[in-house]
């Protein structure tokens, strides 16, 4: 191995700016999740409110 090619591949090791934008594709992800776990529980405690006064009214 020539020793250009070594040190390009030390630098290639040493960039973590593709691990560092995998994280954050991660951790947004998981907001997201979080997020449409929040929404749903809303929606299904909403529409069950709405289906109580539905019946209180009919």
């Amino acid at each position: 191995m020539h020793d250009g090619s070594f040190q390009m591949f030390a630098r290639f090791l040493k960039d973590e700016s593709g691990a560092t934008a995998i994280e954050y594709g991660l951790i947004a992800a998981l907001i997201a999740v979080a997020i449409i776990g929040g929404v749903t529980a809303l929606g299904t405690a909403t529409n069950a409110k709405f289906i109580a006064v539905k019946d209180a009214i009919a």
